[in-house]
């Protein structure tokens, strides 16, 4: 084992206009950054452009760079937004298009949020890690778009997740180092 840093994307599930993703990602990143663990990044899918998986011959430069970006990846941490009870469609294209190997064998934290705290959406997403060989912690942050957002769209996150983000992360990290020994393995 090294005693590198290890690199821990948190990932932007939302590519519509208007998501209110990129609060609630940030907000993790600021948690993320106070504890020196690890290297965190916000890893937006909308940078990528991505097509719709078999819609296109796949030699479009955001596939290949979206590959590379997960595979250079050790864990990661799913911003999840809840919509008619699952993932949105640009995060599970996100999540089918990218190379398979560039998933496995690492670890993922949920953070979800909708009117049910998105609780439907990531039980969703826990089945298609587990197809991505992708082990998903326990603890799970979930933001009430009721309590935790002011009219739908400004993020004001009570105090009571900062414990739960923490303890995820705390999660998603050992599980990421411990992971490390099947990933070199595959090498």
């Amino acid at each position: 084992m090294t005693n590198k840093k290890l690199n821990i994307g948190i990932i932007l599930g939302s590519t519509r206009q208007g998501r209110v993703s990129p609060q609630v990602g940030e907000w993790v990143k600021g948690i993320a950054e106070k504890r020196g663990d690890a290297n965190y990044e916000i890893v937006d899918i909308a940078d990528f452009q991505l097509p719709f998986l078999g819609t296109t011959d796949g030699k479009e430069p955001g596939i290949a760079a979206w590959s590379e970006k997960v595979f250079n990846l050790d864990g990661f941490v799913f911003i999840v937004q809840e919509y008619n009870h699952s993932i949105t469609g640009a995060l599970k294209n996100a999540l089918d298009i990218a190379n398979r190997e560039a998933w496995n064998n690492k670890a993922a934290g949920i953070v979800s949020y909708g009117g049910t705290g998105g609780a439907r959406a990531a039980e969703h997403l826990r089945g298609i890690c587990g197809e991505l060989l992708i082990a998903d912690v326990k603890t799970h942050p979930t933001l009430s778009l009721f309590t935790d957002f002011e009219n739908f769209t400004t993020f004001k996150p009570a105090e009571l997740h900062l414990t739960n983000v923490n303890l995820m992360l705390d999660q998603v990290v050992g599980w990421s180092g411990a992971l490390q020994t099947l990933r070199n393995a595959d090498k």
